[in-house]
Parts: C-alpha cells; structure tokens; sequence
C-alpha cells in the first residue's frame, strides 16, 4: 500500500472531478464562473470538516495560475503572514493564500491580512468550521465573499467511495466488492477524508489473503473497532462525535443516531 494517503491521492484537480457544493461550484454556478474567468474575490470557505475546502482553495490556484502560498492557522503566526506579503508583492499579479482554520486566528493575526488584501497582494481563501460572522474581525469579513460549504449528501460519498475501491483495486492488485456500505458512510459522519481512511483501512487488513475482498457492515465494524481509538475525550475526535450524532438527529437517521450515541456511551461519556 502507498505510504501517502488514498485521500490525498485521490484530490480532485479540476472543478469537473470536484464533488459536491453544486450550488457554488456546479455547472453556470457563480464561483465556477468567477473561477474560469480568473477573477476571484477573497473568499472564506464555511462548512464542517471534510467536505472540500482546502481542495476548492487548490484547484483555484490551479485555474489561476498565481503563487499559491498555505498556512494553517493552528501553527502559523503574524510573522508566517508578512512573509507571504513579502513574496507576494514580488508577484505582479499578486498570490493566493489559504488559511487553513482562519477562526483560530486572534485578532492581531488577522489584523495584519487587511492591508494586504485590501490592496490586492494577495486574493485571501479562508477555510473554518465555525461561523466567520463570529470569528473573522469586521474589516477582514467585509472584504470577503463568504461562501457555505455543504455536507456531502449520500450519493456524493458512495462515488467517492467508488472512486476509492478502483484505485485500490489496481494498488493491491484484488477485486474488492463493497457490498454493503451502510458502516462505512456512518463511520466517515459526512467526511470525504474519514470515508477514504477508513475504506483504506479496511481493504490493507484484508488484503493478500483471498482472490477478492468482499466488504461487508460487520467486517467494516471489526476493523474500525480493532485499530481506531473508539474516542478521545479531550481531543478534536470528541466533538467530531458529538457533531456526527447532532447531524444523525436532525437528518432523522435513527440508525447512525444510535451508533454515534452508543460510541459516546461506551467510551465513558457522561450520559
């Protein structure tokens, strides 16, 4: 199996392979149009994890053909930013940068974008799962174009899903038949990265064994249990939980309802 990860090398490059986010980024849609015709304002991707942001922000970069510069707001400061400015400005055209997480950016941080963006060095994409309104200072928001990112609905996973199966196929050399798929599309809770994780996991603990593999609900639910931690009450996986289950219930998904609940029950969350 590669070393690098079935998700990363399966990033969309253009807007035709993108899925999902029709409504912004679908045929005639008006960031598609602003994109091919290489006028983009800046931008601030809004949406829950795993559902395209950073892959958007690259293929913009791709279509535009400016330096493409990325910081991630969790390691990154005002000194990481001026840098960019820096080499920006060296540009005619000025560059891209992504911000990955913007919303943790403090306000000095963001403070020390406005200039810049302002005078257009630099087209500014940031990417959060939180509310920009909240978390983005007003002079930085007003000079964005905010745009929804939306969760990826059923049929967007299970082609992602068979995306991933016939690049498996080829790297482990094995026919693989999803034939159920109900616990991996639970397991990913709406996230391409999650899906194609755990689609990975599945097929390297199954392979060179048999002639095909055959995924299955019960085979999907052994692995998972065998070598992801089920929970991690003081990191990031613990409101990816409690997020996934609050979508379970207002999508009306008794079934992934309960096995979100039943992962917080078991790994000690307080009922």
């Amino acid at each position: 199996m590669s070393s690098t990860p079935l998700a990363e090398i399966l990033r969309p490059r253009t807007l035709d392979d993108y899925i999902g986010q029709e409504h912004i980024v679908g045929k005639g849609a008006i960031l598609r149009a602003a994109i091919e015709a290489g006028n983009i304002p800046s931008m601030i991707f809004w949406g829950p994890p795993g559902v395209g942001k950073t892959t958007l922000a690259f293929i913009i970069s791709q279509y535009l053909k400016r330096p493409f510069f990325t910081l991630s707001a969790i390691s990154s400061g005002v000194k990481d930013v001026r840098e960019v400015i820096a080499n920006a400005k060296e540009n005619p055209e000025g560059a891209i940068l992504f911000i990955d997480e913007i919303h943790r950016f403090n306000k000095s941080q963001q403070d020390s974008l406005l200039g810049a963006v302002e005078k257009g060095v630099i087209t500014l994409i940031g990417a959060t799962t939180e509310n920009p309104s909240f978390e983005v200072i007003s002079p930085l928001l007003s000079r964005c174009q905010v745009y929804i990112l939306k969760e990826l609905e059923k049929h967007h996973l299970i082609e992602l899903l068979e995306r991933g199966r016939n690049h498996l196929e080829k790297q482990v050399k094995q026919v693989i038949h999803i034939e159920e798929n109900e616990a991996l599309l639970r397991v990913s809770g709406g996230d391409a990265r999650k899906l194609f994780n755990a689609l990975e996991l599945v097929v390297q603990s199954n392979s060179g064994n048999r002639t095909a593999i055959k995924i299955t609900n019960e085979m999907v639910q052994q692995v998972i249990q065998k070598n992801l931690a089920i929970y991690d009450k003081s990191g990031e996986q613990h409101y990816d939980i409690i997020s996934a289950f609050i979508k379970s219930l207002r999508g009306s998904d008794p079934n992934a309802a309960v096995y979100w609940l039943a992962r917080m029950v078991e790994a000690g969350e307080d009922p």
